[in-house]
């Protein structure tokens, strides 16, 4: 059955809830727009959404070091309250948060903080790639808005497929979270750490290994 633009906007003003979710729940559901609110709820979609507006100031900086030391992260999670950030299930988020960050390796949170200059690289690289397959420039735009998003997909935080349940993103794990606690939640910012990135090695460390390498 085929979901129609109108419908999901008539349930996302209901429900609260984000496009894709919105979507997905009437897809489920078959259109039913009852029962997709029904499945929105189920989920804690709907509830989640509710929430979204209210100040979330308090929270947790948490941490989690991988591969014997070499990779390290630090993630900034607000809620609301003091007692919230105190909540076990809360600091599990946090730390599966910062697990999948070590293991996803993102660059930012959201897709409003990739810097105009870097998608735009990145349409011209889409775009000559597509050039050169000889397709129309209508189709190329098209091609274009579905690389885009492959691409907020890899570098984005919020829109990742969690490593730990690849069938949902970062973003609806957050929003079952904020329905489980009761309040609302924020990954505000992280920094990911891998040991030795960015440096150059002493010259001498390099001949050694070459000397290694080809001793093998």
């Amino acid at each position: 059955m085929s979901i129609t633009a109108a419908q999901v906007n008539e349930l996302r003003k209901v429900t609260g809830a984000g496009l894709m979710d919105c979507k997905k729940a009437l897809t489920e559901t078959g259109g039913d727009h009852e029962k997709a609110i029904d499945y929105l709820r189920t989920k804690g979609l709907a509830a989640a959404s509710k929430k979204s507006g209210r100040a979330a100031t308090e929270g947790l900086v948490g941490s989690y070091i991988h591969a014997g030391g070499k990779i390290g992260v630090l993630v900034e999670v607000n809620c609301e309250t003091d007692f919230v950030a105190k909540n076990e299930n809360f600091q599990a988020f946090v730390k599966d948060i910062a697990m999948h960050i070590a293991a996803a390796s993102p660059l930012f949170v959201r897709r409003e903080e990739v810097p105009a200059e870097m998608i735009e690289r990145e349409k011209a690289i889409y775009r000559e790639k597509a050039k050169e397959s000889g397709k129309p420039a209508a189709i190329i735009e098209k091609i274009l808005d579905g690389q885009i998003n492959k691409f907020f997909a890899d570098v984005c935080l919020m829109e990742q497929p969690y490593v730990k349940d690849p069938d949902k993103t970062i973003e609806t794990f957050l929003k079952e979270t904020i329905a489980s606690i009761g309040e609302n939640m924020s990954i505000r910012r992280f920094a990911r750490f891998v040991l030795g990135e960015g440096l150059a090695k002493k010259e001498s460390d390099f001949a050694a290994e070459v000397a290694a390498a080809a001793g093998q």
